[in-house]
């Protein structure tokens, strides 16, 4: 009997690998969402969005406020006074480029 390889995701797995991902955003504040977004086309905000997108779907409310303190671990307003820079002319400019529709 050979071993096949997974070729779904076991939502088990994904569930603790999500967790994993959310402390290490949560650990690298030095990391900010701009470059989170020039890099993978996502960042902390667009966790928390979809984060409060899937609660709707299991019937669950969930604010804004409170799904951006789960993902950052803090409040928003909190993080971004103490570890968000403003962003770089040449940061802006990739976004921008990155995301023209």
């Amino acid at each position: 009997m050979t071993d096949k390889p997974e070729t779904q995701l076991n939502d088990a797995i994904a569930a603790r690998v999500l967790a994993r991902l959310i402390k290490h955003l949560q650990t690298r504040s030095d990391v900010q969402n701009i470059d989170l977004m020039n890099l993978a086309g996502f960042c902390r905000n667009c966790l928390s969005t979809w984060y409060q997108e899937e609660m709707t779907t299991i019937g669950k409310d969930l604010s804004t406020a409170d799904a951006k303190k789960l993902i950052y671990g803090m409040d928003y307003d909190q993080w971004k006074k103490k570890y968000q820079s403003d962003a770089t002319r040449q940061q802006l400019e990739k976004l921008k480029h990155n995301h023209q529709d």
